[in-house]
C-alpha cells in the first residue's frame, strides 16, 4: 500500500501531509486514520506508548470517547527526508462539559511507501471556557478552507 505524497518531502508535500493527517483526524475515525501508519507503527502519546495498527485503533477509541467534539488544527513545523514535525491544537469538551485546548508537538517518520511508522506526540491540556473557543466548524469533518490555520501565534 501506497500513501502519496512520499518522501523524500519538499515543503508543499510536507505542508500536504501534515493536511492530509489533520482532516484524518477530524473524522475522528479511528480505522482510517490508522491507515495512514505501517502495520508495526511505534507511537509514544503522552506517557502511552504502543505499536500497531489494532493499538492505534484502540487508542483512538479511547480518546475520542473522552475528548468529545474534537477539533484539530496541524500546522507544519519542519521537514526533512522523510520526517515531518507539526505543532497543533485542538479543543475539546468532557463529559461533564468543560472545555479544553490541547497544545502539542508531533514528530513523524515514514516508510518509503508514505507511511508513519513512528509518531511521538507531547501535548498539554489548558482547560478554557466555552466562549473562549476558537475552532467551530461543523465536526466530525475536516477544517473548512476558510479557517485559517495557527499562523504566528501558538498560543
Amino acid at each position: 500500500m501506497s500513501r502519496p505524497p512520499l518522501p523524500p518531502f519538499t515543503r508543499e508535500t510536507a505542508a500536504q501531509k501534515a493536511r492530509m493527517a489533520e482532516d484524518a483526524w477530524n473524522s475522528r475515525d479511528p480505522v482510517r486514520v490508522s491507515l495512514a501508519y505501517t502495520e508495526d507503527s511505534r507511537w509514544r502519546n503522552r506517557s502511552e506508548v504502543f505499536q500497531g495498527r489494532e493499538a492505534i485503533v484502540a487508542f483512538l477509541t479511547r480518546k475520542w470517547e473522552k475528548e468529545q467534539d474534537y477539533r484539530l488544527i496541524k500546522d507544519l513545523w519542519a521537514f526533512d527526508g522523510n520526517r515531518i514535525a507539526v505543532r497543533f491544537q485542538y479543543e475539546w469538551h468532557d463529559a461533564s462539559g468543560q472545555w479544553y485546548r490541547s497544545y502539542g508537538n508531533e514528530q513523524w517518520e515514514f516508510d518509503e511507501h508514505g507511511l508513519m511508522k513512528r509518531r511521538e506526540a507531547s501535548i498539554n491540556d489548558i482547560a478554557i471556557a466555552e466562549k473562549d473557543r476558537r475552532f467551530h466548524w461543523a465536526a466530525p469533518g475536516p477544517r473548512p478552507a476558510d479557517v485559517p490555520g495557527l499562523g504566528s501565534d501558538p498560543f
